[in-house]
């Protein structure tokens, strides 16, 4: 069986002179990569191999680059050189930009040669060593580390390993996913359903007394920010994080609950942007439709499931049983679909699911076999 590559995150528990050692290696990292981002703007766009060469100049000439750990210097500009061509290649994608002080987190990477670990404890270059809180075994010995900070200050270990996959139950079913926000993902098998948890709204009342707290203390805009406003700051997202997790570890379970029981699953094509600008915005942001969509594929790609996107256009307005089209799209307060044609009635979501997978299963996917190609809007409409 073929092995997969993939990522062990673990919590890390540095000291204040190992937390120093890495703010400062990450500055100097953060200096090569914004000095990186002028060389591309004023007109000679380095490659990483020019970029190499300057870093080796660079390092003889300064001491303070050369007290960092090289491995990780010469990652960051890979890291870049990787972000720049694929910001060629993807359409849309903005080129890299500076990273600021104040608004970028910090972020390592380190090779084979640029770590160890020894006696349970993850050994950095120049003497840098960090206690792991290992919450299970790596399967096998990693590649590559990523040592990160999060908002809260809290310090992880992401080491790419590679193990054998699971094996995956034998499934025939089928089954189509709607997104939506009353009900995060509406399925056409009832018992698949992933329902609106709301954990960001349980703690809303936590979350709103510590930003009161942070209206009523200094911000620093005139001068240094208080304590008491950091505290409070801290706490806003120590909240915020705690109800993501809760929505990622929820999605996590439906997702592998839905790969391991379908050998086709039809996806809804759904980019939730357009709900930032409406009145559900804090409600779509809590259910995390777009986290929970990117799980499922990908879930069901390691499983080797057959995975199908459809867009989500006139999903909406079509009958799951004639397939007669409506001339009017429903509005969002109308939540039951009835077919003008032969009087099907049933669930909006649902209908809109059971569409989905009958699509998929035609077959009206493009050549990639992934995503489907709408016809126009005027084909295959109901005449009420």
């Amino acid at each position: 069986m073929v092995e997969e590559v993939v990522r062990y995150t673990y919590r890390l528990r540095p000291g204040v002179q190992a937390e120093r050692a890495l703010l400062d290696e990450w500055h100097r990292c953060r200096f090569l990569w914004n000095e990186a981002v002028h060389q591309h703007r004023s007109g000679n766009k380095p490659t990483f191999g020019k970029l190499s060469k300057l870093l080796t100049e660079a390092r003889s000439k300064s001491a303070w680059l050369r007290s960092g750990s090289q491995n990780a210097q010469q990652q960051m500009l890979r890291t870049y050189g990787q972000a720049l061509s694929h910001s060629f290649t993807v359409k849309g994608r903005g080129r890299p930009k500076v990273k600021s002080r104040k608004k970028v987190f910090p972020s390592l990477e380190y090779t084979t040669r640029g770590f160890s670990i020894r006696d349970r404890r993850l050994v950095l270059p120049k003497g840098v060593t960090i206690p792991v809180v290992w919450s299970r075994g790596l399967p096998s010995g990693p590649t590559s580390v990523r040592v990160y900070q999060d908002s809260l200050g809290h310090w992880y270990a992401s080491f790419v390993v590679s193990r054998t996959p699971e094996p995956v139950p034998v499934a025939e079913a089928v089954v189509g996913v709607d997104w939506g926000v009353t009900t995060t993902a509406t399925t056409t098998n009832g018992a698949y359903d992933l329902p609106y948890l709301g954990h960001r709204k349980r703690c809303a009342a936590e979350l709103a007394k510590a930003q009161r707290k942070m209206a009523r203390r200094h911000s620093g805009r005139r001068g240094p920010q208080s304590n008491g406003y950091l505290r409070a700051k801290r706490e806003a997202a120590r909240l915020h994080k705690r109800a993501a997790r809760q929505t990622r570890h929820d999605s996590r379970v439906w997702a592998k609950q839905v790969a391991d029981n379908h050998a086709l699953i039809a996806v809804e094509d759904f980019t939730p942007k357009f709900l930032a600008k409406s009145t559900m915005a804090r409600k779509a942001a809590d259910a995390a439709i777009g986290a929970a969509k990117r799980e499922l594929v990908d879930r069901a790609v390691r499983a080797g499931r057959k995975v199908v996107l459809v867009g989500p256009a006139y999903t909406t307005m079509t009958c799951s049983r004639c397939f007669a089209r409506a001339k009017q799209q429903l509005e969002l307060d109308e939540r039951t679909f009835l077919c003008r044609c032969c009087g099907h009635t049933d669930d909006r979501d649902s209908n809109a699911a059971r569409v989905i997978l009958a699509v998929a299963e035609r077959g009206h996917t493009s050549v990639d076999d992934v995503r489907h190609v709408h016809p126009s809007s005027g084909s295959g409409a109901c005449a009420v």
